[in-house]
């Protein structure tokens, strides 16, 4: 198993030269200013506050993370947690104290009620497989790597593009010729590429939370009809087999639902205590409403 998952250039001829020589004195010379062809994009910033430097390249993820931690960090401000002269975040780090003070202000302001047993045995009942012991998927994948610098939009197109070949591919054409294999070994940058995109079997604890999410916990076989994001990039992904494990009573995992049921509230409440910050802020250059889960990932 992979230890990750854990135009044509064309010269004109003489006689085209010369043609465009004698002809340029006759036409109207019209100048513009290079600047106007330019179209000039505000730099990503909270209150004024830049999020990145001039030669950084980020995703809209990461802008709208370091755009949540701003937020935070000024709201912590205003509070009187964090003085006025918190160093200003340097590529999105920021200061040990401002770190600190965010979590008291988090602590200040989320309320978060308590779940009981009921909620919880509500939760388990609705996602019993998610807590199934045992549980193995036999998986591939073709993974789109995003590296420092690379264009994350051209990138997804490129993985969409690679998503689409291989689901439309008819039983007769995969029996000719392994389709995804051959696209893993074309495309993917993770060493499985080379064995076709083999994973092996895998457990939930083998994987990247974000990538266990989308694999473990359903039903689906086959190549997933969607992108699957991690903190590793883009995966087309195929699910070969699975094994369902068992499921233990509510009992034995009353512990892991709760917590899970904090987190989703966490997750809920900080949220909407964002939006409220933003709605205050002078937010420019980045989409805090783009995200489709909460503004932090």
């Amino acid at each position: 198993m992979s230890d990750h998952l854990l135009s044509g250039a064309g010269g004109c001829g003489s006689h085209a030269c010369a043609c465009q020589e004698s002809e340029k004195d006759s036409l109207p010379r019209i100048e513009a200013p290079l600047e106007a062809s330019r179209t000039v994009f505000p730099a990503p910033q909270v209150n004024g506050i830049a999020l990145c430097e001039t030669n950084e390249l980020l995703d809209a993820m990461e802008l709208r993370q370091r755009a949540c931690t701003e937020l935070l960090r000024q709201a912590a401000m205003a509070q009187g947690l964090l003085a006025a002269d918190d160093p200003t975040p340097s590529a999105g780090a920021i200061s040990e104290t401002a770190g600190l003070a965010i979590e008291r202000l988090l602590d200040t302001e989320l309320h978060l009620p308590e779940p009981g047993d009921e909620a919880g045995r509500r939760h388990y009942l609705a996602h019993t497989a998610r807590y199934a012991c045992g549980e193995r998927v036999l998986a591939r994948h073709v993974l789109f790597a995003v590296t420092p610098g690379v264009d994350v939009n051209a990138l997804r197109q490129r993985a969409e593009a690679c998503l689409l070949d291989v689901r439309s591919a008819t039983p007769e054409e995969q029996a000719a010729g392994d389709r995804f294999a051959a696209a893993a070994r074309a495309s993917s940058n993770c060493p499985s590429g080379t064995e076709g995109g083999q994973l092996g079997w895998l457990r939930a604890e083998d994987c990247a939370p974000e990538f266990a999410k989308e694999l473990f916990g359903l039903a689906e076989v086959g190549v997933l009809p969607r992108l699957v994001y991690s903190r590793f990039g883009l995966h087309v992904v195929e699910v070969l087999e699975r094994e369902s494990g068992t499921v233990p009573p509510y009992e034995q995992v009353r512990a892991a639902v709760l917590q899970q049921l904090r987190q989703q509230s966490f997750a809920t409440a900080l949220s909407q205590y964002l939006r409220l910050l933003a709605g205050r802020a002078r937010v420019v250059g980045v989409d805090l409403e783009a995200a489709e889960t909460p503004l932090v990932q």
